[in-house]
């Protein structure tokens, strides 16, 4: 039997839209500080809250966004989303004022929540179901791209040009993000029985069944926040400051080499045979991490976490929503990235506290016993479950 196709037009297309939201995240994410204290002569305090504002807004809008995607229709949930978050884009060059900004960043962030729980959603519902792990893997790649392409870019152009040229090239991101929404063809879902459309309950926000997996998911999340928020400072503190871009560029490097091997392997033999060597590689990254005291060393951890935490996050998002039923793939999709969106907040906050009483790299040991830990949940969450259903599932055979 010919296997099902993965490069469809409109999996392109959502992988596209998906490249340019996160463009624009990562870009803003980098130079914002800077536009803080040099255009709106703020301080550093400031810088916080205009970070974690954004956050913030996203995780109180995944699990909305989650139930209006079942409900109303994911086209429609796309569009406005893209709509939002293209006009919040548009917004930064008039922005004069601390409170403006962060009054703003609120708005991108429940803009951002909805969309990317949209677009994660649509693309799950192109993938062809033998496909997952693959699909689910490629469509993750677009952000990690973003992720060393957006701060590149812009440090380049504000310190090229200056901010106005920065906001009007990411108002093109977002109008070709809005392109893409708009052209794109959806699948219709799978609609639920008229009572549960009905029914007003955490269900209808949360996903149980994506809870476990996504508990685990946390885990990575939380860890990943000290790389995400520290390794600039960190490798200033090394002498290494030259080095930091390039742990970026190493990193989604060997998630692109690794990803369409581990995609396939996830879809042919399960999860549990990439996720455990894949905890061990996250492990032994942040391990090398702490310890590095050279550029070669530094840029090795990047590798090897890149292998290990950049293969985790789409496999557990793609069993987030396998373990769910087919009609609530926009909730399960949302509680997964609710939770994720969690991780991060929470580890910025605890692990800056943990690198201010000792230093960075104790923070990241914390980090690898947090990771080691994630295996035990995983186990006992999702291993351990699943074995046990299966064997219950024998039985009654």
């Amino acid at each position: 039997m010919q296997p099902q196709p993965l490069w469809t037009k409109n999996f392109i297309i959502i992988c596209a839209s998906n490249f340019f939201i996160f463009m624009t995240f990562y870009t803003l994410l980098a130079t914002l500080p800077v536009f803080v204290i040099d255009v709106l002569h703020g301080n550093n305090q400031q810088i916080g809250p205009v970070m974690t504002s954004f956050i913030i807004a996203a995780v109180l809008l995944r699990p909305v966004a989650g139930r209006l995607l079942d409900r109303m229709g994911r086209k429609k949930i796309l569009v406005a989303s893209v709509v939002l978050f293209m006009a919040s884009t548009f917004t930064y060059a008039g922005i004069q004022s601390f409170l403006l900004l962060l009054t703003l960043r609120f708005i991108h962030g429940v803009s951002f929540g909805v969309v990317t729980t949209t677009t994660g959603t649509i693309a799950n519902s192109l993938v062809p179901s033998e496909r997952k792990g693959e699909g689910i893997g490629y469509f993750a790649t677009t952000m990690n791209i973003a992720m060393v392409i957006g701060p590149f870019l812009g440090l380049t152009i504000i310190y090229t040009y200056n901010f106005g040229v920065l906001f009007a090239i990411l108002s093109v991101f977002s109008l070709l993000a809005f392109l893409c929404a708009s052209i794109i063809r959806v699948p219709v879902a799978n609609q639920p029985t008229k009572n549960s459309n009905q029914s007003f309950h955490w269900r209808s926000f949360i996903e149980p069944h994506a809870i476990p997996i996504s508990l685990t998911g946390m885990l990575l999340a939380f860890a990943y926040s000290g790389i995400l928020t520290f390794i600039p400072v960190y490798a200033k503190e090394l002498g290494l400051i030259q080095t930091a871009s390039y742990f970026y560029v190493v990193y989604a490097a060997m998630i692109i080499l690794s990803r369409p091997l581990t995609g396939k392997l996830f879809d042919r033999l399960g999860g549990h045979v990439i996720v455990y060597p894949s905890i061990l590689l996250y492990i032994i990254g942040l391990v090398t991490l702490s310890q590095a005291h050279t550029s070669l060393s530094f840029l090795v951890a990047g590798a090897v976490i890149g292998l290990g935490y950049g293969t985790l996050f789409p496999i557990f998002q793609t069993i987030a929503i396998q373990s769910s039923p087919a009609h609530h793939s926009g909730i399960a999709t949302g509680t997964y990235l609710l939770l994720y969106d969690g991780g991060i907040a929470l580890g910025s906050i605890i692990l800056g506290a943990v690198a201010s009483a000792s230093n960075y790299r104790e923070m990241y040991l914390v980090s690898a016993v947090v990771i080691a830990f994630s295996a035990l949940l995983y186990y006992g969450l999702c291993h351990r479950q699943n074995t046990h259903a299966s064997k219950e599932h024998l039985k009654g055979i």
